[in-house]
């Protein structure tokens, strides 16, 4: 973030997470959930750059770093993989597992604090992406 402010460069932040991920491990058991885990991450991140960071933020909640890019791209680019990750097949054990997910996004401008407020701010809009009924994009 400072980075960003002292340069005049864009930072954008996705946060998003498994739509219904408890219904996964509760219908078909914790090895198909850490299945979906690991294939969700492999399948996101042959789509981003090298410079990007992606993580593992806690549960089924995955954190996604851009920097240099810009709000509108930012939140162009998470349609992109929210997209990928509905057409994705998640087979485990023959049983196909349809999975969705919800995505907020966040662009640090010249008014963002510190990182708990970028991360906030993106978490915020990942929850409301979930109240208007999952399995879309909040920027």
């Amino acid at each position: 973030i400072s980075r960003g402010h002292r340069y005049g460069r864009d930072l954008s932040l996705i946060m998003f997470d498994i739509d219904h991920f408890k219904g996964v491990n509760d219908t078909y058991g914790h090895l198909a959930g850490d299945y979906v885990l690991k294939h969700l991450a492999s399948v996101i991140k042959e789509r981003i750059r090298r410079e990007d960071i992606m993580a593992r933020y806690g549960g089924e909640e995955f954190a996604i770093i851009l920097p240099e890019i810009d709000g509108y791209n930012a939140r162009q680019f998470a349609e992109k993989i929210r997209r990928i990750v509905e057409r994705t097949t998640f087979r485990f054990e023959d049983t196909k597992i349809p999975i969705t997910i919800s995505i907020g996004v966040a662009t640090a401008g010249a008014d963002t604090g510190g990182p708990t407020e970028f991360i906030r701010e993106s978490d915020e809009r990942l929850y409301e992406a979930k109240r208007r009924g999952r399995n879309c994009v909040v920027a």
